[in-house]
């Protein structure tokens, strides 16, 4: 006796597999256009020495052509919330993509440091919105059994790309002038577009959604405060220069304050610019609180180890490039392996181990000095490249998947900006806390080499201490139930 298919049986077979195709397409045009623009957010550390001296800029000066890019994005993250609720995913895309490539033309032809800031704040417009609008995309296809494995595709885009942007810098600079760095990256970023818009179907359903206007400056002034403010620490080596240091610190602090006010209150009303009750899910909370302390490690790490390298050691950004692509390509190696490994095992069996690597990583760095053999800095790079690969996905995929439906486009929003305050963060902190011993020990009449290694030392130090906290919270990471 043979089994029968009814007509109709096939023609839900061959609807269900368009479906899928469609979804596999949005994806992956998601995925490689989101590497393409988070790629931006680290392209300059190794491109910091160079434009130090080609444009007369200070290290504190030039580290905000990657402050700038971070702060902008956490500014303009929250909005993603709203954008993604009221708006067609090709009209989203299209603005992401074509604000990134606007801001990649205007840093090609820059003649200076302020048209080239620029430039990273209109790229870092788009790049804002692209990450949010895949996490979100993501969430929406992909069942809750089959979500590590994706994740770990997004862990690729989130961890890898500011991971290699320093290698591709270095090896630009070593041929070209600093502004290819850019005219390499422009024809990716209109392709993508151009692909987008032929290729990308909608998968969302826009609604009316309101927009707080009161939140966005509160949001702009309460997190570009903090920076700021630590940025500013830096720069006067602890006094704070014409600006005094509590004074920025304290206006960010308050306006921060008022912001989460302001979400709690109008999050019942449906009218949060960036819905703070997601914070009310325990699984979510640990789990960002531990990405925030994960983006400080990654992005201290990447400004101030080129830094080590060039200044310290004498490498050329080429060589410092390549001293760290093996630890980006690990944890891009590492990524799929571990998403699926979390759909089998869950959540905490990954984040410890992962953690305690990141805090070894970074104790590692803290111990780097003038005579310092190269293959320990990429020992170092590798341990805390492989804990940070171990705590992405699980992280991403825990804290998305513990929310309800409708808060999804708030808590990637949350995310996201999380993300990139912790990373600016953790750069102003780094760069803050070197200047601040560099200062001491040029003053000390250590040679300039030697108070830039003891700096460096300083800021892993930081760090490395910091870490410890990431590994008392990844005990209480779980998996959400609805993945076990």
């Amino acid at each position: 006796m043979h089994n029968q298919t009814a007509p109709g049986d096939d023609a839900a077979v061959v609807a269900a597999s368009s479906f899928s195709a469609r979804n596999n397409l949005v994806i992956g045009l998601l995925l490689v256009s989101a590497f393409t623009v988070i790629l931006n957010e680290t392209i300059m550390g190794v491109a910091l020495p160079r434009l130090m001296v080609d444009l007369g800029i200070t290290a504190n000066e030039g580290q905000w052509l990657t402050t700038s890019f971070l702060l902008t994005m956490a500014v303009v993250i929250p909005i993603t919330g709203f954008l993604l609720r009221r708006y067609h995913t090709r009209t989203v895309f299209t603005a992401a993509m074509g604000l990134f490539s606007a801001g990649t033309l205007i840093c090609a032809l820059s003649p200076g440091l302020g048209t080239l800031i620029l430039g990273r704040v209109v790229q870092a417009s788009g790049t804002a919105i692209m990450m949010p609008l895949l996490m979100t995309t993501v969430m929406e296809l992909v069942p809750a059994e089959s979500r590590g494995k994706t994740m770990g595709n997004i862990s690729i885009v989130i961890s890898v790309a500011p991971a290699i942007g320093p290698t591709i810098s270095g090896i630009i600079l070593n041929v070209l002038d600093w502004r290819w760095m850019f005219w390499l990256v422009l024809p990716i970023g209109l392709g993508a577009l151009a692909l987008g818009l032929s290729k990308l179907e909608n998968v969302t359903t826009p609604r009316k959604a309101p927009l707080d206007l009161l939140s966005v400056p509160l949001s702009a002034l309460g997190f570009g405060g903090l920076v700021y403010g630590l940025s500013v620490i830096g720069e006067g080596h602890g006094e704070g220069g014409s600006v005094p240091v509590w004074l920025p610190l304290a206006v960010g602090a308050i306006a921060v304050i008022a912001f989460a006010f302001r979400q709690l209150h109008l999050g019942p009303q449906g009218r949060a610019l960036l819905d703070l009750r997601t914070f009310k899910v325990k699984v979510f909370s640990v789990a960002v609180v531990m990405m925030a302390f994960c983006m400080m490690s990654l992005f201290g790490m990447i400004i101030l180890l080129p830094i080590y390298m060039q200044n310290v050691l004498g490498m050329e950004p080429l060589e410092a490039g390549l001293l760290l692509l093996p630890g980006g390509l690990l944890m891009g190696l590492m990524a799929p392996f571990v998403g699926r490994l979390f759909d089998r095992v869950g959540a905490r069996k990954l984040v410890i181990p992962g953690s305690i690597l990141v805090s070894t990583g970074l104790w590692s760095m803290s111990l780097l000095g003038t005579e310092t053999e190269i293959w320990r800095v990429l020992v170092s790079h590798l341990l805390l490249s492989m804990g940070l690969a171990l705590l992405f996905t699980p992280l991403f995929t825990s804290s998305l998947g513990s929310l309800p439906k409708e808060l999804y486009p708030h808590g990637s929003a949350v995310i996201g900006t999380v993300q990139q305050v912790a990373g600016a963060a953790g750069i102003a902190l780094f760069v803050s806390i070197m200047s601040l011993r560099i200062g001491s020990e040029t003053a000390a009449g250590s040679t300039l080499v030697e108070a830039t290694s003891s700096g460096v030392q300083a800021g892993f130090t930081t760090g490395a201490t910091i870490a410890l906290v990431m590994i008392a919270a990844s005990f209480f990471v779980r998996r959400p139930p609805d993945m076990m």
